[in-house]
């Protein structure tokens, strides 16, 4: 179970401080809706352990994360921003995910194969990132995420800029995950990808 209990934070110009409460079981999704400003990607790095709280406490089956640094915490996050190298192939790309010295089994070149079939770019593994569209980049980075294999995901805006037939795809993959045991905490102004893939949700 992910627990944020009274997680206080505040930006240095910021007047009054936002303070995040809730809890998830795995297996299960909690959409954060809120209006621009309200928190959203704030709280995706306060649970990435980007930004530290002021107090309260993230815990994960019963234990504090919240003074872990980002790589010790069992989470894996899709931001907007893709955050892919720029100068690596796509497979490098998804491999630097399972792996942070590349160091991949045949059975992880596979999977990555396979994931690229999954998600429509099979035939893309060798390519940069720049020659990809927008969508086609976060489908690279959301596969990525995927395949780390944590227990936790962090979905910020995941399907911005996808079209209809590669949300449906995404989506599909990400119920999957959820039926595997992950828990997501999925930030979405699409009300769509809230009604399919949340069960609870928190209002910002």
């Amino acid at each position: 179970m992910l627990e944020v209990k009274n997680v206080v934070f505040a930006y240095p110009d910021q007047n009054t401080p936002w303070n995040f409460h809730f809890s998830v079981e795995p297996g299960q999704c909690i959409a954060i809706h809120g209006a621009s400003g309200s928190g959203k990607s704030t709280l995706m790095n306060l649970l990435a352990g980007f930004l530290q709280p002021k107090s309260g406490d993230i815990l994960w089956q019963g234990k504090s994360i919240r003074n872990h640094a980002p790589w010790q915490r069992p989470m894996t996050s899709v931001f907007q921003e893709h955050n892919l190298f720029e100068h690596l192939s796509v497979e490098t790309n998804i491999g630097l995910g399972i792996h942070p010295g590349l160091k991949l089994t045949q059975e992880d070149r596979q999977a990555i194969e396979r994931g690229l079939q999954k998600v429509g770019l099979g035939e893309f593994g060798m390519r940069l990132p720049g020659d990809l569209s927008g969508g086609q980049r976060q489908r690279v980075a959301l596969l990525r995420a995927i395949l780390r294999q944590q227990p936790l995901l962090l979905l910020d805006e995941p399907l911005t800029g996808l079209d209809s037939d590669a949300g449906d795809i995404l989506r599909q993959l990400l119920l999957e995950q959820k039926a595997n045991g992950t828990l997501m905490v999925l930030a979405s102004h699409d009300k769509e990808d809230r009604r399919i893939l949340a069960d609870s949700a928190c209002n910002l």
